[in-house]
C-alpha cells in the first residue's frame, strides 16, 4: 500500500492512495496536467485510476476534477451535499452524472481491494468528510480542512499506519498578516483550519508504536512556513501528555507544488 502527496497546500490538494491493484486520488485541486505528472512519477497514468474521493467542494480540492473525470471516465465519490455543490460549479464544466457515487460518513465502501471509510470533519463546506483507506490490516488517513477536533476525530484516526494531517497556519502569522478580519476569523473558527499547535495536539492523541509515517499537509502559503509547522508540531508531541518524543516517528511536510516521496506501508 502506498500514500503520496502529489500536492498539498492552500493553493491545491491532490493525494494518491493505492495498492498494487487499486489506485485512488483524494481530491484533484490542481490542474489535470499536474495530477497526471504526479501519477507518472508513481508509474501510473489517469487511466489507472479507479476513483477520486472528494472531501468537499472548495476550489483547492476540485479544480481539476472535471478535466480528469471527463478524460478518463473516473468514478467520483463524495457526500450528497458535496455532489450537489460540485454540480452547481460551472467552472468545472459538465460531468456525467453516472460518474457520481454518494458516500456517507462512517459507512464503509469497497473499491476493488481497498476499503474506504469516510469520517465527519468540521469545515465551512456543504457536507465535508476526510477519508480513511485500508488494505487488509494496513490503514492510512487523509484528514485536512477541519476547524477543530473532537473525541470522535481522535477515535477515527487511532490505529493508522500512516496519516496525512492538516497543519494549516501559525496563529501569530495569521493574526498579524494581511488577511481581512472576516477571513482570519473564518480560518481560526471551529469550521476553519487546524493550526500547527492543534495539529500537534491531535497527533499526540493518536500516536502509537506502529505508526510508520506522518505527513503534515494543507499548509497556508501566506500564514505558515514548512519549518515552522514541522517544529511546532514536534514540540507539541514532545511536550504533550503522551509517552512519545517527536523523534520516535518519521515526519515530513507535504510539498505545495511537487510530489512528496511516496510512503510504502510495510
Amino acid at each position: 500500500m502506498r500514500l503520496c502527496s502529489i500536492a498539498s497546500g492552500s493553493s491545491g490538494n491532490c493525494i494518491y492512495v493505492g495498492s498494487d491493484a487499486t489506485h485512488l486520488l483524494v481530491d484533484v485541486g490542481i490542474s489535470g496536467k499536474r495530477a497526471e505528472s504526479g501519477l507518472n512519477e508513481l508509474g501510473l497514468t489517469g487511466r489507472d485510476l479507479d476513483g477520486i474521493l472528494v472531501t468537499h467542494e472548495h476550489a483547492d480540492h476540485i479544480n481539476g476534477l472535471g478535466v480528469m473525470a471527463r478524460k478518463y471516465g473516473i468514478p467520483i465519490y463524495a457526500t450528497k451535499g458535496t455532489i450537489a455543490a460540485i454540480r452547481e460549479n460551472a467552472n468545472l464544466g459538465e460531468i456525467d452524472e453516472a460518474l457520481f457515487h454518494e458516500v456517507r460518513a462512517d459507512e464503509k465502501l469497497a473499491i476493488k481491494d481497498l476499503t474506504v471509510n469516510p469520517m465527519q470533519i468540521a469545515h465551512d463546506a456543504a457536507q465535508p468528510v476526510a477519508y480513511r483507506v485500508s488494505y487488509g490490516r494496513k490503514k492510512v488517513a487523509v484528514c485536512t480542512d477541519l476547524g477543530h477536533f473532537t473525541e470522535y476525530t481522535v477515535d477515527c484516526l487511532r490505529g493508522m499506519d500512516a496519516l496525512l494531517l492538516e497543519a494549516n497556519h501559525d496563529v501569530n502569522m495569521l493574526q498579524v498578516g494581511s488577511y481581512p478580519y472576516y477571513l482570519k476569523q473564518r480560518i481560526l473558527g471551529d469550521r476553519g483550519h487546524l493550526s500547527n499547535e492543534n495539529s500537534g495536539r491531535l497527533l499526540s492523541r493518536v500516536l502509537h508504536d506502529g505508526i510508520q509515517a506522518i505527513l503534515l499537509g494543507h499548509l497556508s502559503k501566506e500564514n505558515n512556513l514548512p519549518e515552522l509547522a514541522y517544529e511546532a508540531v514536534r514540540m507539541e508531541i514532545t511536550l504533550g501528555d503522551n509517552p512519545y518524543n517527536a523523534n520516535d516517528f518519521p515526519m515530513q511536510v507535504a510539498r505545495r507544488s511537487e510530489p512528496t516521496p511516496a510512503i510504502q506501508i510495510a
